[in-house]
């Protein structure tokens, strides 16, 4: 049986100060199972939550998007899943009760996915908000997503082959999703921007060229031209989406195809191209129509049968006290191809 009170890393105000304080534990309501937390993974928005006042209205907050814990209540309706159930969870929707910086938290029945006996909790954490942005941004149909047809069944895994498909920041958590969404949509040649000492993983994960995220826009263009050999670009996936990135995305769509971003629009569409943006809050209708079947059907499966990997684990220090240096580390862009998981059980 959970506890009455917990601990939880608290936003004290708006642009105010974190700090762990005690915090009430929540009952499942109706549609809702809460989650004894042992892993939660950190995202650039929990930092920029803080600095920028985004999303968050009332305070003290409780952020934290990625979970991997136990199943310690069950509400009504929720079927499928039982006490000790070893789960995973993208709860991006800025509710305290829904927030991973905490001991016990609520998720959402239909969008919560099962851990298999062979992954760790720290590698489970490291994939939701990823795979959710990435898989999203794919398959919701626009002005949200490219509206591609979703690899839920034989028919439409590798529905694409042959047809090019570009992941602008191929090295972030996003685009390593994104790449891996690519590959068993069957697109081919899978093409990606990054580091290039981050050549081999990156394709190992399913890229099949990866150029320097450091190119001209010019040069990348001709390189992304010789390896199409004529055919057109008409998906471009932009996981980083800053203006630069999104002007190089639309260099090299062909006339009719579409660009993918992360972030607000910064550029002016050309009339004969598409530029949609995802938001991945989970409890958008829209989001939570096409992520459902994700994690209640496939997410096991495909994480079990390697379709799926995780991302490299960097464990903090002192359970929740930690987040506090691990998001000033995202903050300054110190973290490269992986994700800072902190253990809110160890908090004292």
């Amino acid at each position: 049986m959970a506890p009455q009170t917990q601990k939880a890393l608290l936003l004290s105000e708006k642009f105010g100060k974190f700090v762990v304080g005690d915090t009430g534990v929540y009952k499942a309501g109706p549609g809702e199972v809460l989650v004894k937390v042992k892993s939660v993974a950190l995202n650039p928005v929990d930092w920029k939550v803080q600095k920028y006042g985004a999303f968050i209205e009332n305070y003290p907050a409780i952020l934290g998007c990625d979970i991997a814990g136990d199943v310690e209540e069950i509400g009504e309706g929720v079927e499928g899943f039982k006490k000790g159930d070893r789960v995973l969870s993208q709860n991006a929707t800025f509710q305290n009760k829904y927030g991973g910086f905490q001991q016990y938290v609520i998720t959402l029945g239909a969008a919560l996915g099962k851990i298999p006996d062979s992954f760790s909790y720290d590698e489970a954490a490291t994939i939701p908000l990823g795979l959710s942005t990435a898989y999203t941004g794919m398959y919701n149909p626009g002005p949200h997503g490219l509206g591609l047809a979703p690899p839920t069944s034989p028919e439409t895994q590798g529905k694409y082959i042959g047809e090019p498909f570009v992941v602008l920041g191929g090295s972030s958590s996003v685009g390593q999703m994104v790449i891996q969404l690519a590959k068993i949509s069957g697109f081919s040649p899978i093409i990606t921007t990054a580091s290039l000492h981050n050549t081999a993983e990156l394709k190992q994960l399913g890229a099949t060229h990866v150029l320097d995220r450091k190119l001209s826009v010019e040069d990348l263009s001709a390189q992304v031209n010789d390896i199409l050999g004529g055919r057109p670009l008409k998906q471009v996936y932009d996981s980083i989406s800053l203006p630069d990135t999104q002007k190089t995305g639309l260099a090299l769509l062909a006339p009719g195809g579409q660009l993918e971003l992360v972030l607000p629009a910064s550029v002016t569409t050309p009339e004969d191209k598409v530029v949609n943006t995802i938001v991945a809050v989970l409890s958008f209708p829209h989001n939570l129509e096409i992520l459902g079947p994700l994690y209640r059907k496939l997410i096991t499966g495909w994480i079990e049968n390697g379709a799926i990997k995780p991302n490299r684990v960097e464990v903090l220090p002192n359970g929740l006290e930690g987040i506090v240096g691990g998001l000033k580390k995202l903050e300054e862009d110190a973290v490269s191809r992986a994700k800072l998981v902190a253990h809110p059980q160890d908090t004292i």
